[in-house]
């Protein structure tokens, strides 16, 4: 302020400038300033997505089981995650989840090979998904997809290719200025677009960034979502959606209408610290083609089928 004052003092150019600018100033009525406030909340509430239901779809849901499912985890085939896909799929059967997305960086192959393993049970599914750097506009997830989406599209380009796959529009760790976050203003270009958003993920590290997203999805109401963004087999069951069981996207979005999320903080540092051993300890195994679903590495290879009868 000191620096502005000073400048006032010495430039008569911008003083000359700024006083023509004031000479005539456009006086504003009461009725003038509640018209425009008005206007604001109109323009801001017709950005807010429509909560109503699809009542026929509600309906099926309801007949459904109740599932936990987890909408944000890496396999190896992330750059940054030694976890293999069998070892993960194990993990999540054992605590108790129905359904996992599996949401690699910039790659979908582990999910697609995940998915094709995971055919051989009846009570568990795998939502093929990819956690996509675009160009200069941060991260987003798509749902329910079916090839990979390269990285260093903009957000526009990235989710125009989601849905053109059919996919959901999914925003993980959306306040966390730790990880690669669209801005507030890139967020407020895509409101009409995000079908879910993250209001937990355990491994945030400043809780409030969690509140914030919580509070951004409250007010546009965005459906909330949640995910352990587990980059180790033990970073499992930080966090659990309840849902009803579903079949494809659109189950998947009503189903999340009325879905419950169990928070469970974990030790961030014990398991970064597992993270940081199971990635530099050890070389990582190649990843796997589309074509090659076998696991990429260690984890029990039963028949497709097997125990069926």
């Amino acid at each position: 302020m000191a620096g502005q004052i000073s400048r006032l003092g010495s430039d008569r150019t911008l003083l000359k400038k700024l006083r023509a600018a004031a000479a005539d100033p456009e006086l504003e009525t009461w009725t003038g300033v509640a018209d425009s406030i008005e206007a604001l909340y109109r323009r801001l509430a017709g950005r807010r997505h429509d909560p109503a239901t699809n009542p026929a779809v509600a309906r099926r849901l309801k007949k459904r089981p109740l599932i936990d499912i987890d909408l944000h985890m890496h396999t190896d085939h992330s750059s940054d995650c030694a976890t293999p896909v069998e070892v993960l799929i194990e993990t999540a059967r054992d605590r108790g989840f129905g359904a996992i997305a599996i949401t690699d960086h910039n790659e979908v192959s582990g999910a697609l090979a995940a998915a094709e393993s995971a055919r051989r049970f009846d009570d568990f599914k795998i939502i093929v998904a990819e956690e996509v750097k675009t160009g200069e506009q941060g991260e987003v997830i798509g749902l329910f997809l079916k090839q990979k989406i390269p990285k260093g599209l903009t957000m526009a380009e990235t989710i125009a290719e989601i849905r053109r796959q059919g996919g959901l529009v999914y925003v993980p760790h959306p306040f966390d200025r730790l990880h690669s976050v669209p801005d507030y203003e890139h967020l407020l270009d895509m409101v009409e677009e995000i079908d879910l958003m993250e209001v937990f993920n355990p491994r945030v590290a400043i809780s409030s960034f969690n509140e914030e997203a919580e509070r951004f999805a409250r007010k546009y109401n965005i459906i909330p979502a949640a995910g352990s963004d587990s980059h180790v087999a033990q970073g499992l069951g930080a966090v659990r959606v309840r849902v009803r069981d579903f079949d494809g996207p659109e189950e998947f979005l009503e189903a999340m209408r009325d879905a419950e999320i169990t928070r469970r903080h974990k030790n961030l540092v014990y398991v970064q610290a597992l993270k940081f051993l199971q990635t530099t300890g050890r070389p990582k195994a190649p990843k796997r083609t589309v074509s090659d679903p076998r696991p990429a590495r260690g984890g029990r290879q039963k028949q497709r089928g097997a125990g069926r009868s």
